[in-house]
């Protein structure tokens, strides 16, 4: 049996042959204009996969970077506002210190009130910040709405207490501004662990200037009084009024009564006390509030000058307590801010690994994809010329 080869056989495959080379250059045209040698993922179907993963990756680093960018926008213009509240703050003890001068003119009083009322209201002012697009810094997670409110004289938080993390790098995590709760309200009073102050009721002229804890670990938390009896002696109370000890007192030193300490200066008058209680806390709004009653108070009598001094020895303590939050928050603002430099650089080496192995996977080979390029021309002209000349070879021409 003899096999034939028919003259459309061999014209079927000088087609065949001229477009699968077509094809290869057509390939190797679009890898040129691309850049890449995966043009589709049928060149490369495990290679395609995998550069997909490396395109999600680099796309989440891009996404966390954005994320970094807002919070290191909204850290900064917490530190900014801290900032300047803390020197209100310093202003504000400043203040109180020249309004503890008993000399102090009814105008110059005057005076001071106006400059409080003023440091007040931009103290609110600067609880509501924003951070730029539209978002109070303070607010927590509720940051569409200004978070502090003047509401009937008394100015309230409508924020939450919940305070973001963001993603900023792989599994790395920083905690966006701190709700406003968590700096401007709840401040802790007297030195944080116990407060105190005169009895309303007192008609000496001694007044607490300070009351800690005296390091013994005495104090067992409750309330107690320690009411004078004479000019240097005194009994202590408890929170039932139950005497439970004597002491004598001796102007210029300090009473250290049940793990307390208390400074007193002046000279208590029989039936005087000053009551010792666990610390509470106050706003910082109400901390001006009552500085600036205090100060507008009639000072009339020694009684009532004495009353004065003690509401403005206190209000120094809540300032100081007040001031104190502040630095721990701009620290703790510092600690995130910190945070978000460490995951800039571990994005940075993230993505220049990434973007190597991808470049590794998808780039081209300039020069060898021009060499192919070449080489493919050459085969194809090659196929035409071959083509052209079987076109004009048939059996009627060599009969002819």
């Amino acid at each position: 049996m003899s096999s034939r080869i028919s003259t459309s056989m061999m014209f079927n495959q000088s087609v065949s042959l001229m477009m699968a080379k077509q094809a290869k250059l057509s390939h190797l045209e679009q890898q040129i204009a691309t850049g890449s040698k995966i043009v589709s993922a049928k060149d490369d179907p495990v290679g395609a996969g995998a550069a997909v993963g490396l395109d999600r990756s680099l796309a989440a680093l891009d996404r966390m970077k954005l994320n970094a960018g807002n919070v290191q926008n909204r850290l900064g213009v917490q530190e900014n506002t801290l900032a300047q509240v803390n020197d209100l703050m310093g202003r504000v003890n400043d203040l109180t210190i020249q309004a503890s001068n008993p000399a102090l003119s009814a105008a110059d009083k005057k005076t001071l009130i106006t400059e409080l009322n003023q440091i007040r209201d931009g103290l609110l002012s600067l609880a509501n910040a924003d951070d730029g697009t539209g978002r109070y810094v303070f607010g927590g997670t509720n940051d569409g709405d200004p978070p502090f409110a003047k509401i009937n004289g008394k100015v309230v938080y409508r924020g939450d207490q919940t305070q973001r993390q963001v993603e900023v790098g792989p599994d790395t995590y920083v905690r966006d501004s701190l709700p406003g709760s968590e700096i401007f309200m709840r401040i802790p009073t007297g030195d944080g662990f116990v407060d105190g102050g005169a009895a309303a009721g007192n008609t000496g002229n001694g007044v607490l200037t300070n009351i800690t804890r005296d390091g013994s670990d005495n104090w067992n938390g409750q309330s107690f009084s320690v009411r004078f009896t004479a000019a240097n002696q005194y009994e202590v109370l408890d929170g039932a009024g139950n005497v439970t000890g004597t002491g004598t007192y001796k102007a210029g030193d300090d009473l250290e009564v049940n793990g307390v300490r208390l400074q007193i200066t002046g000279a208590p008058a029989a039936g005087d006390s000053f009551n010792v209680n666990p610390a509470s806390s106050r706003d910082i709004f109400d901390t001006m509030d009552k500085l600036i009653t205090a100060l507008d108070a009639d000072t009339g009598t020694t009684a009532k000058m004495s009353a004065q001094q003690n509401e403005l020895q206190s209000a120094l303590r809540d300032v100081a307590r007040a001031s104190e939050r502040m630095i721990d928050s701009r620290a703790a603002g510092g600690a995130q801010l910190k945070a978000l430099d460490n995951a800039a650089d571990m994005r940075e080496a993230n993505s220049v690994t990434l973007k190597t192995t991808l470049s590794q996977m998808r780039d081209l080979d300039y020069a060898d994809a021009l060499s192919q390029y070449q080489l493919q021309s050459t085969a194809l002209q090659a196929a035409q010329t071959i083509f052209s000349q079987m076109q004009s070879m048939s059996l009627f021409n060599k009969i002819g």
